[in-house]
């Protein structure tokens, strides 16, 4: 009863909306880099994945305005680097992220905006069970993030997050964390960083889940059970069931959520820009904000919705240079968070002889680029049955060692055979094992429907009654490509807990790139 009742609370927020929209449960369904045609009257705007809520909003502001908005969700870092990278110029009429402090630290994309204006605002939180509270014999008005480290330092308190790299929920986290347990006062520099190294580690020993999205990690927040808290925003948590929602007494770090017109566009576009952020600032459309998001306003006569404290908190300083926020990300990724472990479950079936096949290649070889050091990497092609099982760690002292072999490895993949997808996907859990200390998930792409091995009906009873509760907790993120069965796939994806990518719209190289977010 109580996943249901979380699943309606996050479906009332937005949190699932693609979830609901596209039937997939607990899966969801993402095809990364698909803006849509443009079309008159229609802002076509990308924004973080979070304000997914705002759909109800939107659709009031379109009856005002006439103004209808078309969101392309993706997580705030990588939206800044596809400016950065000019790929959004001419396919986005707008941007809506949760904050622009990143991106003005990355000239190349601060050049391509013209303005911006705050429409709302949400402080990074947390949000812990209410026994843990208890346990713990917090206060919630007086809790600190020493409090919080010193918990996770004693083995009291483990807690999941977005991924840092992707979501500005993660790097916000991050940056809070970093700032609040250096004692920084002013911008974060590389010696605070370096400081506070130390306890981050242990911070970071606490973390029990990542992900590329919000509404994904509070799904699988449920799911697990065995999770005592989450890092996220005050409004995001303010709409899951059970949590108290802790703002630390020494600071935080707020997303003031900038509607921001690019300078790539023309100047209608601009103009229905400006009447859509003025709506969005009416006293009306506020009201409604903070009632249905449990976001702040930014107009000073409507006060915050209910439930949501007044009193102040410092705002914590963000990093003053890029070299100090992608160095902190850095050690994020190589040193301070626990490590990856994925099995690449490859169809390399008859089917996929030609240009599927090379573009598989072509996009697993990208995607060595991605892979942090610690990280465990293990290839598993299948046709009839598995091919070859072939594992690789990209050890600190000498990473290309590691990345050379997983080159080697995708080019010599050949398509051959029938398409056995459960039976490899049993193989996969079976290499894996039991627990580990590490962020542990299969990826499995395919171009077709199961024809060979045991079908789905076998699979689903090894999956429940043959894995251990340990085994249960790892997701199965399958892709959708070629002629795949999709409610095949988001089957899988739902039975696992795992999410559900489209590379059939988009790119087969988008589609693993998004899915880095969850490992």
């Amino acid at each position: 009863m109580r996943r249901h009742a979380l699943a309606a609370c996050l479906a009332a927020l937005g949190l699932l909306t693609a979830c609901t929209a596209q039937e997939d449960g607990i899966s969801g369904l993402s095809t990364p880099g698909v803006p849509g045609p443009a079309e008159p009257g229609t802002l076509r705007v990308l924004a973080s994945s979070e304000l997914s809520d705002m759909a109800p909003v939107l659709a009031r502001v379109e009856k005002d305005t006439g103004i209808k908005v078309r969101p392309t969700y993706i997580g705030t870092l990588d939206a800044v680097d596809m400016l950065a990278k000019g790929t959004a110029d001419g396919r986005y009429d707008a941007l809506w992220l949760s904050s622009n402090d990143y991106l003005r630290l990355r000239p190349e994309a601060a050049a391509k905006v013209v303005s911006e204006t705050p429409v709302m605002s949400s402080p990074v939180a947390i949000g812990v069970k209410q026994a843990t509270v208890k346990a713990l014999g917090w206060k919630p008005d007086d809790v600190t993030w020493s409090q919080v480290e010193q918990a996770v330092r004693d083995g009291k308190l483990t807690y999941g997050m977005t991924d840092p790299a992707r979501s500005n929920s993660g790097f916000s986290t991050l940056v809070s964390v970093a700032s609040a347990l250096s004692g920084a006062q002013s911008a974060l520099t590389d010696a605070d960083v370096g400081k506070a190294r130390p306890r981050l580690k242990e911070f970071f020993k606490g973390q029990k889940l990542t992900s590329g999205s919000s509404g994904w990690l509070a799904a699988t927040y449920d799911r697990r059970g065995d999770v005592d808290a989450l890092l996220n925003y005050e409004s995001v948590l303010k709409g899951i069931p059970g949590l108290t929602v802790i703002r630390p007494r020494d600071g935080v770090i707020t997303a003031d959520y900038p509607l921001t017109t690019l300078k790539s566009t023309s100047t209608r576009t601009r103009e229905e820009v400006r009447r859509l952020t003025e709506d969005l600032r009416t006293e009306k459309i506020q009201r409604e904000i903070t009632a249905r998001t449990h976001r702040r306003p930014v107009v000073a006569s409507v006060p915050p919705g209910s439930g949501l404290d007044t009193t102040r908190r410092r705002e914590l300083p963000f990093p003053g240079t890029r070299s100090v926020a992608d160095g902190l990300l850095d050690s994020y990724e190589n040193e301070l968070r626990r490590p990856s472990r994925t099995v690449y479950v490859l169809d390399t079936s008859g089917s996929m002889e030609g240009d599927r096949l090379d573009r598989l290649k072509t996009a697993l070889t990208d995607l060595t680029g991605d892979f942090r050091e610690r990280e465990e990497v293990t290839l598993m092609p299948f046709g009839s049955q598995v091919k070859s099982v072939r594992t690789h760690v990209v050890e600190p002292a000498d990473p290309r060692t590691g990345l050379d072999a997983i080159r080697e490895d995708t080019s010599a993949l050949s398509a051959d055979g029938d398409t056995a997808i459960y039976t490899s996907l049993e193989k996969a859990y079976g290499h894996l094992g039991g627990d580990s200390d590490t962020f542990t998930s299969i990826v499995l792409m395919t171009d077709g429907e199961n024809t060979a091995g045991v079908d789905a009906g076998a699979f689903d009873d090894f999956y429940r009654d043959g894995l251990t509760p340990a085994g249960r907790r790892i997701p199965v993120f399958p892709i959708l490509f070629g002629d795949s069965d999709r409610s095949e796939l988001a089957h899988i994806a739902d039975l696992t807990g795992g999410r559900l990518f489209d590379a059939r719209q988009g790119s087969l190289d988008g589609a693993f790139e998004e899915i880095r977010g969850y490992q």
